[in-house]
């Protein structure tokens, strides 16, 4: 207990020294905080959109399929089993059939991607329900990207031209019945949706599809050996990795953050241990134990991590509090880059985030503090009332 109250009394006593430092550590302490909220708010938000606009419980894909191979498309489509019929009518899975086409927007030409699905589906976020629309043109909605890129708006009419199961080239008016807006691109970005029930028909196709999205309250899975399944987390393994990359990237200014902090405390252990070299040999001649005499410039220079952590609590609790309730605005042009991203990012606090950042900072302010205050174990008394540390 006397050693906690001499380190409290020099480090009250050290005045600006003090703060100084647990000024800087407390900095590294809400930035590497904040920084790992935010991956970890993105990935959390990335994910939920993710499941709920594109890959619901998962999905059953044709062998051939390859959703960034555009050539496998042609060949990725079959009928459905009488038992994924039943599910489909149930609405545990909807099935949706894709292909390839050219638009041609106000004269000008541009190939997408057709993707067929029920308007009466309710496993994905998709406005499909606008797909019931009837009338002489084909009904689809497109997302806010798809409608920038090809510069048309809610009622535009435009021509679709493509090529169906035998090789038959056709074309057809379409009118675009709504435009919807979502964070994942997968779902927007070169993409028509129309009724399934169409595209089938113009594709020569009937009852056929080209994967098959499983509603996540399912239950049983159903099982096939016609159709490859990929699980959630299959589908989601780029997102996880781009963010996994980010937190790697991130540690290098982790580290930086850390360094200048630790070498704040390990310069001022040095020079503490320099001025206070009478003060050192009067306690080991007074009866302290050399290991005593290191224990408390250790402490000392620990007792800096728990000043950083109350003033990193003091300032970084309401700013962190009112950056998860508001959230961080994403540059515009973001949500372009082929991955979920929201226009506005809410970081997520955990509490191990927390206490695993102030376990390293305490631990590796700790070990800093240590490392000048070992000279002290081969200090002979008579030379340290003398002023004469080597």
């Amino acid at each position: 207990m006397i050693t906690f109250r001499l380190a409290w009394r020099n480090l009250i006593g050290a005045g600006l020294r003090t703060w100084l430092n647990a000024i800087v550590l407390s900095f590294a302490f809400v930035v590497i905080i904040w920084h790992r909220g935010f991956l970890d708010g993105w990935q959390e938000e990335a994910r939920v959109d993710t499941i709920a606009w594109e890959i619901g419980g998962g999905q059953f894909w044709h062998p051939n399929y390859d959703p960034f191979d555009p050539f496998t498309l042609e060949d990725s489509h079959r009928a459905l089993s009488d038992e994924l019929l039943n599910y489909v009518a149930e609405g545990k899975i909807t099935p949706v059939l894709i292909s390839q086409a050219t638009i041609y927007p106000n004269g000008r030409m541009q190939s997408v991607v057709l993707k067929g699905i029920p308007a009466e589906q309710q496993i994905l976020n998709l406005p499909t329900n606008y797909l019931s629309e009837t009338g002489t043109h084909i009904p689809v909605i497109i997302g806010t990207r798809m409608a920038s890129s090809a510069k048309v708006k809610k009622g535009d009419v435009f021509s679709i031209r493509w090529r169906d199961a035998n090789g038959t080239f056709d074309a057809a008016n379409a009118k675009i019945v709504s435009i919807f807006k979502t964070n994942v691109g997968a779902v927007d970005q070169g993409q028509l949706w129309l009724p399934l029930s169409q595209l089938q028909n113009m594709m020569r196709l009937p009852d056929e599809a080209s994967l098959l999205v499983v509603s996540p309250e399912i239950g049983e899975q159903p099982q096939s050996n016609e159709w490859q399944f990929q699980s959630v987390d299959e589908l989601l393994k780029e997102i996880d990795t781009i963010i996994k990359q980010k937190k790697v990237g991130g540690s290098i200014l982790y580290i930086i953050l850390l360094a200048m902090a630790m070498l704040a405390i390990f310069d001022t252990q040095v020079l503490s241990i320099f001025r206070r070299q009478k003060e050192i040999g009067t306690h080991i001649a007074l009866g302290m134990t050399r290991g005593q005499v290191v224990r408390l410039f250790t402490v000392e220079g620990a007792m800096h991590g728990i000043f950083a952590a109350a003033l990193a609590a003091a300032y970084g609790i309401p700013l962190l509090t009112l950056q998860a309730k508001h959230g961080f605005a994403m540059p515009a042009g973001t949500d372009d880059y082929g991955i979920t991203i929201a226009e506005r990012i809410f970081p997520a606090y955990s509490f191990g985030l927390v206490l695993g950042t102030t376990a390293v900072v305490l631990i590796t302010a700790t070990i800093v503090s240590f490392i000048p205050a070992r000279k002290i174990a081969k200090l002979q008394p008579t030379e340290a009332l003398k002023g004469k540390i080597q």
